[in-house]
């Protein structure tokens, strides 16, 4: 068996066909849909981008026990694992937060691997007087600066080498894996894993994209929304969602060409294809831009996912409707191998839906670490946020601990403590750090922090665009239950339950003390 697993970063499934879109044209991704199987009920687990893979290599729920971070040295790897079966493992990914403080552990998990330079803030082009008044005539001061730390200035000076379409760091990633196929396509027992970080703002794209979505604006490039509340005029908005619908056509029409390959060569017959995504992006929906510091609303935690498997092609073109979540995906790539997940594994494999449709779980619990906790059966949809987001009282259980772009500060670690271990971390023992209300993770580490807060109950069914919370306390009740039942199973920590003022069965035990302390910090505020 081989297996190529196409992972986008931010595709929104409101930007494809074959999820209802009608503003942007995905015809690749919708010919994909009409070969595999489609999953309706697909959602995130921990975000953002490194809590996500982290979910998908371990094949749990981890964004309760720290933040955004590298692979721990406990956590089991669906690569590292395929690698020491006999599986060879290929990653080719422009995701330049691989190599950051706050990324390392996951690419080496691969037999091979190739890094594409130019994405976002990539320190790639070295140019210590950049042309800054060319810059600032090129590109809006809102979404840009020109200030000498500010990382969007780096992306600016990468821009200035990246002029033909083939210098994209996203076709450079599609051309590296045509080379892979070309070198690897006759061999068997491999799994490649095609990770382009598009449609990721900046929404830059090729001419050619553009200009099916032109909006008639004349003034500087608007692709790269801070992370806040829609303050921009409409014709603003409106050039900043042609510019990631310009992207996303751009990522389509190169899956497209992967799939034309697959004609060429005849692999659909044993070649496994899944295509997904790690979390989706507000474009002014809700009245925001980006993702995470407000609720985590459909649009961003409600992904697309698509899988074409050889041995259910009779399957083609149907849809499921079970609830599945990002971890699934490591369970699943094991089985595709006839592998069995580690014990510590709480995902579930996808292989028996692609069958037929089947219960997976009752409840999706998916959250950023220190923010709401979202919960959904499918219908409803709960954002449940606790009394103080600033208050302290919850811990950082790392063996490797660093932030997105630097390690723990002095302060941080000053508060480690040795604590017992969790079911999953293989009795192994951990470093318990206090999470610190001014440490700099995720979105703490733009200053901004979580905003729009304050739990909430949708109706995705008579809401979908989810415009007005409602008053279902059953309702709610039911949802709470499932979302403790999944933080329980998952070896939650004492301190998350006091910390979010929801219940669970007192636990003891191993993680006593470190609920006490927690408990009297709290109590100190």
């Amino acid at each position: 068996m081989r297996t190529i697993f196409v992972l986008f970063d931010s595709l929104n499934r409101s930007a494809m066909g074959a999820y209802g879109s009608e503003t942007v044209k995905t015809p690749n991704f919708d010919r994909f849909a009409s070969r595999g199987v489609t999953f309706d009920s697909h959602y995130v687990g921990s975000l953002p981008c490194m809590p996500a893979r982290r979910d998908l290599h371990a094949g749990r729920l981890n964004f309760t026990h720290r933040s955004w971070g590298p692979l721990e040295p406990y956590d089991n790897s669906f690569a590292q694992i395929l690698k020491d079966h006999g599986v060879y493992t290929h990653l080719i990914s422009d995701h330049l937060h691989y190599f950051e403080d706050g990324g390392h552990g996951f690419h080496t998990r691969f037999s091979s691997y190739d890094f594409i330079r130019g994405q976002e803030y990539d320190p790639w082009v070295a140019m210590v007087e950049p042309p800054l008044e060319r810059i600032k005539a090129q590109f809006d001061e809102r979404h840009y600066s020109t200030t000498k730390r500010d990382k969007r200035l780096q992306h600016a000076i990468n821009r200035q080498q990246i002029v033909r379409e083939e210098d994209f760091p996203g076709p450079r990633c599609f051309a590296s894996a045509f080379d892979f196929l070309d070198k690897n396509r006759g061999a068997d027992n491999w799994f490649l894993m095609l990770e382009c970080f598009d449609p990721h703002e900046p929404f830059h794209a090729p001419d050619r994209f553009k200009k099916a979505y032109e909006t008639g604006h004349l003034g500087r490039i608007l692709d790269w929304p801070h992370y806040d509340r829609v303050v921009e005029s409409p014709e603003d908005i409106a050039e900043v969602r042609a510019n990631y619908a310009a992207l996303v056509a751009m990522c389509d029409d190169y899956f497209g060409r992967l799939l034309d390959y697959l004609d060429e060569h005849d692999m659909w017959k044993d070649t496994c294809i899944v295509l997904s995504t790690d979390h989706g992006f507000l474009l002014s929906e809700h009245g925001w831009w980006g993702k995470c510091r407000m609720p985590y609303y459909e649009e961003v935690s409600h992904i697309p996912l698509i899988i074409h498997h050889p041995a259910y092609a009779g399957q083609a073109g149907s849809r499921r409707s079970s609830l599945t979540q990002t971890m699934d995906l490591m369970p699943t790539f094991l089985q595709i191998f006839g592998l069995e997940p580690p014990g510590e594994v709480t995902a579930k494999s996808l292989l028996p839906l692609l069958e037929r449709d089947a219960p997976v779980r009752d409840a999706a619990v998916f959250g950023v670490f220190s923010g709401p906790i979202g919960v959904t059966d499918g219908r409803w949809v709960l954002y449940h946020y606790p009394p103080d987001v600033t208050r302290q009282g919850l811990v950082e259980y790392t063996l490797a601990p660093a932030h997105m772009t630097a390690p723990f500060t002095v302060e941080e670690l000053k508060t480690a403590r040795l604590v017992p271990p969790f079911d999953f971390t293989k009795g192994i023992p951990l470093l318990a750090i206090d999470a610190l209300k001014d440490a700099k993770r995720v979105p703490n580490n733009d200053g901004k922090g979580f905003a729009d807060l304050g739990t909430r109950l949708f109706d995705l069914v008579c809401d979908p665009r989810q415009t007005q919370p409602v008053d279902e306390p059953q309702v709610m009740q039911h949802l709470y239950d499932a979302m403790i039942r999944v933080l329980e199973a998952h070896d939650t920590p004492p301190e998350v339950f006091n910390w979010y003022e929801i219940e669970s069965e007192p636990m003891g035990g191993k993680h006593e003390e470190t609920f006490r302390a927690g408990d009297s910090r709290m109590a100190g505020q």
